[in-house]
């Protein structure tokens, strides 16, 4: 069976308001899967970001430990 951009098409015209959300869904994940499958990173630029997001993540785990502190009191 040969496939073809109008085939599809027709087949698009046919399908029910459900359907081609379901579709439309399917073509979001391809989207997704092909950017996530064509980023390819090296060990020293995961260990730039590491570096670089370190002090960021080292601060927002202080604040939710401040904040779970507090928390604590408040049961007391």
């Amino acid at each position: 069976m040969t496939i073809t951009s109008e085939t599809i098409k027709q087949d698009l015209d046919r399908l029910s308001d459900e359907q081609l959300r379901a579709v439309a869904d399917f073509i979001a994940f391809l989207k997704f899967r092909d950017r996530r499958d064509r980023v390819n990173l090296t060990a020293t630029q995961l260990a730039s970001l590491a570096t670089e997001f370190a002090e960021e993540d080292r601060t927002l785990a202080e604040a939710g430990m401040d904040d779970y502190v507090e928390l604590l009191g408040q049961e007391d």
